[in-house]
């Protein structure tokens, strides 16, 4: 899992205005309040995980997205099916 989350932040990184904040995250830093990264960037993100991990997020999936973690459990509960 810890591969996951680092995999997810890298790709997290590329799109968040303010780099810092990436220093000192919480453990399960709020996509839009830590991160700074608003929704359209979040499909971005979204569009670029499905790329890397070969899964397909439906929009109500997407919707639920709010924590790295919900980004974390969606990719494994699709790779583990």
């Amino acid at each position: 899992m810890e591969n996951l989350k680092t995999e997810i932040l890298t790709i997290l990184k590329k799109y968040a205005i303010n780099k810092k904040v990436f220093e000192n995250l919480p453990d399960n830093p709020h996509i839009a309040n830590d991160l700074k990264i608003n929704s359209a960037r979040l499909v971005d993100i979204i569009i670029d995980v499905e790329e890397k991990f070969n899964i397909e997020v439906e929009n109500e999936q997407l919707k639920q997205i709010v924590y790295l973690n919900d980004i974390v459990n969606l990719i494994q509960s699709k790779i583990n099916k």
